[in-house]
């Protein structure tokens, strides 16, 4: 392991002789030198930590095959006949989006690996990035100075989906004409701009030229998602990286694996690992079997039709919404069974991305934080995590309201009532539940510092009573247990946490054992 001082980024630099200054002005010197740099910077050894290399795999493996797909694949909506390989759509009037898709799939070989290794790396990149943010919210990996990184990592989250969103209608299949159609009446559904929107979004009526203008999204959007990844790499080697407290571990100090070649060997294998695994889930596991679907048509819709899973909780949150929902108001209808879920998701996100700023506000902390925080000593911030994550899965999960109620033989009806009260009373019993379990955690770590850890000897004592002799808690476990003293206690997290002591000082055990 390697102990790093966070002020110079590395540990202490080698000595350079007189005589090999001349020698490290040459390419192969700038290279040495970095290279040592690179040893001498510690990095954290987290499982946490490969969430962003997961990502960074996803993101790879999009960008190939995205590219080589542009190859083959026509985006546009004129309608031709199909001449193609598939014998139950031979003849039939199909856009030259859906042939070319068919074209891929069937009759290029190896495209359907292609296609199926795009689809799934969609599919995970904002499910590892979902993951990240939830371990940076629960241990504080938010805070001063990385309050910006958080806000780009959420950026980035919302720019897989719109990639992954627009990528998913480009094969103007009946599944994908159906959610275009959801977004046509949602757009609509806008007060004042909604007619516009639509006409801006669909170049006319629908369908339009809705492929041509979605190809373009799909192109810009993966372009900015790369930029954002780069700022925020640059942000994350400035800043430095975060860590739990430990022995050695302090707010100007980093324990970890250096950098080179350690750590990047570890990186580099988490990503050949997922490469791999999204390849083989390509090559053995169907998705998007376009050539079943059927092309698009705007007078059919399917039962059943689900999006993408990162899509759920907004088409989740227009199910859950009486229909019909409406009031008149400036001369104009406002049609609330669109706006209020609008509202609702969009409040929900301006509340993640400004959330650092908040919680710094709130508790008047204004110190950088290099050390993280464990969740139980923080019970109102994970409390609040708990709270936003079971709204968020009650979207999700009404998403899916239909495919419920067939496959468990009740109401549909009945789902989505008891989901609307798990939307709205759901996320106050879990920031409760979650922060009395913080604080009852808290308490047993008071209880285990206090008297040690039991050891499973139970010793009688001279009046006849029996006891059990505890042991100190002591090292990595001992400093798990506790709070850094350098971080103060939020307004917001109620009764203090256990403080960090001396790692030399002994707990105060009962000589004799204690009693029970």
């Amino acid at each position: 392991m390697l102990t790093a001082d966070r002020a110079s980024g590395h540990g202490a630099a080698p000595k350079r002789s007189t005589t090999s200054v001349r020698v490290d002005d040459t390419a192969g010197g700038r290279l040495g030198r970095l290279v040592a740099r690179l040893r001498a910077r510690a990095v954290p050894n987290r499982w946490s930590g490969y969430l962003g290399v997961v990502s960074g795999a996803s993101l790879g493996v999009l960008l190939v095959t995205g590219v080589v797909l542009m190859v083959f694949y026509d985006p546009s909506s004129a309608l031709v006949r199909y001449h193609g390989s598939y014998e139950p759509l031979r003849g039939v009037e199909v856009s030259e989006a859906y042939a070319s898709t068919l074209r891929i799939s069937l009759d290029l070989r190896g495209g359907l690996v292609l296609r199926q290794a795009h689809h799934w790396a969609a599919l995970v990149l904002p499910a590892s990035v979902l993951l990240q943010l939830a371990s940076l919210f629960f241990t504080g990996g938010f805070r001063r100075p990385r309050q910006w990184g958080w806000v780009l990592l959420v950026g980035v989250l919302l720019l897989a989906m719109v990639s992954g969103w627009s990528g998913y209608a480009l094969p103007d299949d009946s599944l994908s004409g159906t959610g275009l159609r959801i977004v046509q009446g949602v757009a609509l559904g806008v007060p004042v701009i909604g007619t516009w929107v639509t006409f801006v979004l669909f170049d006319g009526e629908f369908p339009g030229r809705i492929i041509e203008n979605l190809y373009l999204v799909h192109l810009a959007a993966p372009a900015l998602l790369v930029v954002l990844v780069v700022v925020r790499l640059r942000m994350a080697w400035r800043d430095g990286p975060a860590q739990l407290p430990g022995p050695g571990r302090s707010e100007s100090t980093v324990v970890g694996l250096p950098l080179w070649p350690a750590a990047t060997v570890r990186a580099g294998g988490m990503f050949l690992i997922t490469t791999g695994l999204l390849v083989l889930m390509a090559g053995t596991m169907t998705i998007s079997p376009v050539w079943l679907y059927g092309p698009a048509s705007p007078a059919a819709a399917s039962a059943g039709s689900q999006p993408d899973w990162y899509m759920g909780f907004l088409d989740g949150a227009l199910r859950l919404v009486p229909p019909g929902w409406e009031v008149v108001w400036l001369g104009r209808t406002w049609t609330l069974a669109v706006l209020v879920p609008l509202a609702a998701v969009g409040v929900f996100f301006t509340l993640l991305i400004s959330y650092p700023f908040l919680e710094s506000r709130l508790t008047r902390d204004r110190q950088e934080h290099h050390l993280l925080d464990r969740p139980r000593h923080t019970p109102n911030r994970t409390g609040t995590g708990a709270a936003g994550i079971t709204f968020y899965g009650a979207l999700w999960a009404a998403a899916s309201a239909d495919v419920i109620a067939t496959q468990f033989h009740v109401s549909f009806e009945g789902v989505i009532w008891v989901l609307r009260v798990v939307t709205v009373l759901g996320p106050l019993a879990a920031f409760v539940i979650a922060r009395g379990a913080c604080l009852a955690l808290q308490d047993d770590d008071h209880e285990l510092l206090a008297h040690g850890a039991e050891s499973g000897r139970v010793v009688r004592d001279p009046g006849g009573g029996y006891s059990e002799i505890h042991r100190p808690v002591e090292g990595r476990r001992r400093l798990g247990l506790t709070r850094p003293e350098t971080s103060p206690h939020p307004v917001l997290d109620g009764p203090p946490a256990p403080q960090a002591a001396d790692a030399d000082q002994e707990p105060a055990v009962p000589a004799a054992g204690h009693r029970r």
